[in-house]
């Protein structure tokens, strides 16, 4: 998070945070759609782009409007889709006790696979900010252990990829690069 002393680019930088979380948790809802009604990304990134951009309020007042990434977003959805299978794969191997991604809730899974194949892919994106993000958006859903399930697979993921990144001293999903 930027000093408060910053200059005022620094707001920029908050903004295009809150873009990229909004294009996260619009990501997340996008592939759960796809797994759950089925359909094609593009049909579901055209969908949510064009008639789900807004949330409502935690009072259920209000509709806010997410100003989201567009590019990360169409980026999530269409990667996740295409990469299916080595995504799950992947995911399969970094799971605990033999478990598998078909065996974990929905929700859960299209938040671990929006996760890993953005740690895969966008470097441009600092690792720690990524598991931050997803273990974030994963305690707005669930209330037990699946925050730490999700920083924890994550975590090991990084440390493999992006081990420059990522070292042992280090706690991943700190919340720190934000």
């Amino acid at each position: 998070m930027p000093a408060d002393n910053e200059a005022p680019s620094g707001g920029n930088r908050k903004a295009a945070a809150s873009a990229r979380g909004a294009a996260r948790l619009m990501a997340v809802q996008a592939l759960y759609q796809i797994e759950i009604r089925g359909g094609t990304a593009d049909a579901t990134v055209m969908e949510f782009l064009e008639h789900r951009t807004e949330i409502v309020d935690e009072d259920g007042d209000e509709k806010i409007r997410l100003e989201a990434d567009k590019e990360l977003f169409v980026d999530l959805v269409r990667g996740v889709v295409r990469e299916k299978t080595n995504i799950e794969t992947v995911l399969d191997s970094l799971l605990d006790g033999g478990g598998t991604a078909e065996r974990l809730e929905p929700l859960l899974r299209a938040i671990m696979k929006a996760g890993i194949f953005e740690l895969q892919t966008r470097s441009d994106i600092p690792a720690k900010v990524v598991i931050s993000e997803y273990v974030h958006l994963t305690d707005a859903f669930f209330d037990s252990r699946e925050p730490g399930l999700v920083n924890a697979v994550l975590d090991r993921l990084a440390r493999v990829l992006r081990e420059d990144e990522v070292s042992n001293k280090d706690t991943a999903g700190d919340g720190a690069g934000h």
